[in-house]
């Protein structure tokens, strides 16, 4: 089995006390410290994307396609308690795992299908809130899609007060939209007997198949793998077999919780569908905003389509969070390149605000729900990327020891994969083939074949690529992985020197001008702010690789420090940069800070951040900047 970075005491213990895991004698007290990831990743399964194809299937063909969704959460159960399996055990996000077994040509396409797919999930979370906006306020969709812009300043104001009432939030617009479409179930009053025979497996037409796939990519969605590996690492656990066989447990009893909560908003939007509009005659229900006029008309209540609308806005804000959160933690785990967050979800956000503003301003209103189902066969269409991986990786003996799927579960899991692939591949070679029997150019249509093959080649390389990947030495995968060890210092001056490290190469520059002003017997304060996704996220409740693997550094350059004759001590933060080298600075009353400037301008301190000003307005004392 892979080791793990050992977990460090001195760094790392008061950080875990309000979600320790392993403190809890009572079974629910430890279910209770295991909530949370699983409704981060749930809310990624009931956002507006679904409404579109779940309102269409609901209209076309009555509960015929109900069984979809409930095949459809079964498939999300068992991927996410895969993907939770990954991180707990091993350590590693998805991202981070593709990174080490595949070539660096495979996991930039790899990188660039993830982007794609959370670039539509965000277009449907927009056009989503868009249309929310729009029928509860009556606002143009062009000013409710340049609102959705601010929300990315919501998500930051939620980040700072902390991950706790974060996930409170979250849960409080879960319960909005459950609460509205229990009322709207009452208020419809579906026939129960026909409700159960829409699960008896049938795909009437290709068009029913079209709608299904849809529903399949709104439901199983390939960035919430990503993300839930990630998410899992957060929670500290005994780091032993015993202790990691338990987190899996609960982690699949907290993923059967919220995903079987957003299965119901999913099928109670289908038999709402079915209900007001199918059995009406009322077919051609394609929009979302026509099913918010009719049901006003057919159930002759303006409760009805209030609740709608507010339900709507409620899932578009609570899953435009896992788009954020996956868009950084696959950017840090296929390309290690890490830029501020504020910055990312902006970037995320107008690669869906864009297209949406160039529909709706070329073909009208009416072509924003076809865009809100398109995006979701968009996302079934990278679900192959993402799966097959997964399943290799937690299927691996050697990597994941005793602790990998029984082969049932692989099993499954292969039959999963291979009815999404089948899908799939049927519906992209349909549209293929009426594309290219029609009257249109013959290099958009050699464009098309060539793309096809590729993908084609790509799905082979990533089912057969890490069955041999075990033979090749393993890569390095955390943003600061290795332990260095320091070269030759020079003499010091001050009594306590603080130094901010990056764990770099340049470590070793920044600490020897520290000597030569420290004086004898000074102490040196290090200073390293653990800057991953769940860090930032979750802040020093934090278990994720790249904290274990941060920690292990900082005391290893202290133990050297410490063999040299220097008296050291480690500061490990979880902060934003700037306030955790300030903190540490003036909690170790330090009388010097040393830092290195990597001498960035204009972009490159947008993308990557400017903290040395930001840090030396902040203090009070003397503050040397080392060009690195």
């Amino acid at each position: 089995m892979t080791p793990q970075p050992r977990h460090n005491d001195l760094s790392l213990s008061e950080v875990h006390n309000t979600i320790d895991t392993t403190g809890h004698k009572s079974f629910w007290k430890r279910i209770l410290s295991f909530l949370g990831p699983a409704y981060l990743v749930s809310v990624g399964y009931m956002d507006p994307g679904n409404w579109a194809t779940d309102l269409q299937g609901g209209s076309q063909f009555g509960y015929t396609l109900l069984w979809v969704l409930l095949m459809s959460n079964l498939m999300a159960l068992l991927l996410q308690s895969l993907s939770a399996r990954l991180g707990i055990v091993r350590g590693r996000d998805l991202a981070q795992a593709n990174r080490e077994t595949f070539p660096p040509a495979v996991n930039f396409l790899l990188y660039l299908l993830a982007e794609i797919a959370i670039a539509a999930t965000d277009l449907a979370e927009v056009l989503g809130m868009a249309i929310g906006i729009h029928l509860l306020t009556g606002l143009p969709l062009m000013a409710g899609v340049a609102i959705t812009i601010f929300d990315t300043f919501l998500l930051l104001w939620l980040q700072k007060l902390g991950m706790r009432k974060m996930e409170l939030f979250i849960i409080g617009l879960i319960s909005v939209i459950s609460i509205s479409f229990l009322v709207e179930m009452i208020l419809v009053k579906p026939v129960m007997s026909e409700v159960v025979r829409g699960l008896v497996p049938d795909i009437p037409n290709e068009t029913a198949l079209y709608i299904a796939i849809g529903i399949i990519g709104a439901t199983v969605m390939p960035h919430n793998l990503y993300l839930h590996s990630a998410l899992v690492q957060t929670r500290k656990i005994r780091n032993d077999v015993e202790g990691k066989r338990k987190a899996i447990r609960m982690n699949v009893i907290d993923s059967a919780i919220a995903l079987n909560l957003a299965f119901f908003v999913n099928a109670a939007i289908l038999v709402l569908a079915a209900a007001a509009f199918h059995k009406t005659g009322q077919t051609d229900v394609a929009r979302i905003e026509d099913a918010h006029r009719l049901l006003d008309n057919l159930l002759g209540s303006k409760l009805a389509p209030t609740l709608f609308a507010i339900a709507l806005i409620a899932a578009g804000q609570s899953s435009t969070i896992t788009g954020t959160l996956a868009g950084q933690i696959v950017m840090e785990g296929y390309l290690q390149l890490r830029i501020n967050p504020w910055l990312r979800r902006l970037l995320t956000r107008l690669l869906a605000v864009v297209p949406a503003i160039l529909v709706i301003y070329y073909f009208g209103d009416t072509e924003v729900d076809a865009m809100l189902v398109l995006s979701q066969v968009v996302l079934s269409l990278q679900l192959g990327f993402a799966v097959i991986p997964l399943i290799h990786f937690v299927s691996d003996k050697e990597k994941m020891g005793e602790l990998r799927i029984k082969p049932y579960v692989a099993a499954a899991a292969w039959i999963v994969a291979a009815v999404l692939t089948y899908l799939n591949l049927r519906m992209v070679l349909a549209e293929a083939t009426v594309f290219l029997q029609g009257d249109h150019a013959g290099w958009i249509k050699a464009l098309i074949v060539v793309g096809i093959i590729l993908l084609l080649v790509l799905l082979l390389i990533v089912i057969v690529q890490p069955l041999l990947a075990k033979k090749r030495r393993q890569k390095q995968v955390a943003i600061h992985s290795g332990l260095r060890s320091l070269q030759p210092l020079s003499l010091p001056v001050y009594e306590r020197v603080a130094i901010a490290l990056e764990f770099s190469r340049h470590d070793s520059q920044l600490l020897s001008h520290a000597m030569a002003q420290a004086k004898p017997g000074a102490t040196l304060v290090l200073i390293h702010i653990v800057e991953s996704v769940t860090a930032r996220f979750y802040g020093t409740a934090s278990e994720d690789l790249e904290s274990q693997q941060d920690a292990r550094q900082l005391n290893q350059y202290v133990a050297e420090l410490n063999a040299l004759g220097y008296t050291a001590i480690a500061c490990l933060g979880h902060e934003s940069r700037q306030a955790g080298i300030v903190r540490f600075t003036q909690q170790e009353h330090a009388d010097l800070l040393i830092m290195g400037a990597h001498r960035h301008r204009a972009v490159a301190d947008l993308v990557y951040g400017d903290t040395i000003n930001k840090v030396r307005h902040e203090l009070h004392i003397p503050v040397l900047v080392v060009n690195v």
